[in-house]
């Protein structure tokens, strides 16, 4: 069996792509949707995907900086432990961080309560030529704030159309939104908890609350599996990631940056300046 056998990577984007039949309840989150090797092929695959990232979004940096007006947008969604600032280690940081705008949203400050719940995320946008990462989003205010009870149904409910209204108007200027619902099961999400208190360099990412989260976990299916129905549009669709392999999501979620940048048919910006002229000018310098 060759590499070709088990990697193709449309197979993988096209596995993962949530449709009307996808069920939060069902997502086997050890598996490898797309992908048929074992874990050394896919940490090999990993690195060598990582250059081709790379490469793509040099050449979407260097449209922006010769007047482009795109950009890309990973959104990364999951509960704690799913693997979020992973992905951002492993997978953005495959590529030049000038060409990536990064933003963690934690619990909203004083100053974003007091607008509207879009606000900083529209604050946040990637600049032209640049992937920006989204660390949670505003699917927080459909998760968590319907969860916990933060505002009346009826103002989490009416988020769903706000929220596709918003991203259609942004990628009608441009960016390329990939929406990454990432799942892990709860057993192993005890394991990295279990991780976080034994050992000293990871005692900082530990937060009591996560226990409590994990008492919710019904409830929280109910909201992602409505996040996921009411929100993958055609313009801005989700992609469900298994994530207890942690080198199987990695590649994954390469796959689908590399799918997103390969769609806009990138090419490397034509010189304003003669090349001829200024080899020789060079030369004689």
């Amino acid at each position: 069996m060759t590499k070709d056998d088990v990697f193709r990577p449309a197979s993988i984007v096209e596995a993962l792509r949530a449709t009307p039949e996808t069920r939060v309840a069902d997502i086997d989150t050890n598996g490898t949707p797309g992908f048929d090797g074992d874990k050394a092929l896919g940490e090999r695959l990993f690195a060598e995907r990582g250059a081709v990232l790379s490469d793509l979004q040099e050449m979407l940096f260097a449209e922006g900086r010769t007047g482009g007006t795109r950009s890309v947008l990973l959104i990364l969604q999951g509960m704690d432990t799913a693997g979020k600032g992973g992905m951002v280690r492993h997978v953005v940081g495959q590529i030049d961080p000038q060409g990536v705008d990064h933003k963690a949203f934690g619990v909203p400050t004083e100053e974003e309560k007091r607008h509207h719940f879009l606000w900083r995320i529209a604050k946040a946008l990637p600049r032209n030529g640049q992937l920006g990462v989204f660390d949670r989003s505003h699917y927080e205010d459909v998760l968590v704030a319907r969860v916990r009870s933060l505002v009346p149904e009826n103002v989490w409910r009416g988020r769903y159309d706000e929220i596709n209204r918003f991203e259609s108007e942004v990628v009608r200027e441009g960016t390329t939104i990939v929406k990454v619902a990432m799942f892990v099961s709860l057993d192993e999400q005890k394991k990295r908890l279990a991780e976080r208190l034994e050992r000293r360099d990871k005692h900082w990412k530990y937060d009591p609350s996560d226990v409590s989260e994990r008492a919710l976990w019904p409830q929280y299916q109910q909201a992602y599996q409505d996040m996921l129905d009411r929100t993958s549009t055609d313009e801005a669709p989700w992609y469900v990631v298994p994530c207890d392999r942690k080198w199987y999501s990695r590649l994954a979620v390469t796959e689908l940056l590399i799918d997103a940048f390969e769609r806009l048919d990138l090419d490397w910006p034509e010189p304003t300046f003669d090349i001829e002229t200024e080899k020789r000018r060079l030369a004689e310098s």
